[in-house]
């Protein structure tokens, strides 16, 4: 057998604005834009030009990282503060989390004012592209689980975790 060039055929690049999207593209910004949209879900631009939006009271943001920005990571944001007494309760029902599910991550920070925050983040790395369909179903696993994980701490928090507040944008 010969290759096309034996038979003489030419090869036209294709434009990748005209493949179908469940060939798998590079990722974007305005994919994730897109994916969010198709969702139906409501999302802003913060000033440093991230990509965010809250559900359930609880801020995520998108971010792209790597140097083809091949990289998604979906982060989160517990609504609730608690106080730094507890943090070693919050790592012991984070560390059981981590030992029953594979994601999200959870991690404990504190804020300047000394009130213990709890992040989660999912990240996969898309250096072979991802179809549109990928992407949505990523971004709902991202985002499905950790609230999950959110309601999990709330419900063993609840009595200790202040009421949450206002849900404002850090974009506002």
């Amino acid at each position: 057998m010969g290759s096309s060039s034996d038979r003489g055929e030419r090869y036209e690049p294709v434009d990748p604005r005209h493949l179908p999207n469940d060939r798998p593209l590079p990722l974007t910004r305005d994919r994730i834009e897109e994916a969010l949209r198709a969702e139906d879900w409501s999302y802003q631009i913060d000033s440093d030009g991230d990509i965010g939006g809250i559900w359930e009271s609880n801020v995520f943001y998108f971010f792209l990282y790597g140097e083809q920005k091949e990289i998604l990571q979906v982060r989160g944001r517990w609504h609730q503060d608690l106080p730094i007494d507890l943090r070693s309760q919050v790592r012991e029902a984070i560390d059981n989390w981590h030992f029953a599910k594979i994601w999200p991550k959870a991690y404990t920070t504190v804020d300047d004012s000394g009130r213990l925050w709890v992040l989660a983040e999912h990240t996969i790395d898309w250096e072979f592209g991802v179809t549109d369909e990928q992407l949505r179903l990523a971004l709902r696993c991202s985002i499905t689980t950790t609230l999950s994980l959110f309601r999990n701490l709330q419900e063993r928090f609840v009595r200790i975790a202040a009421p949450p507040e206002d849900p404002t944008t850090p974009w506002a």
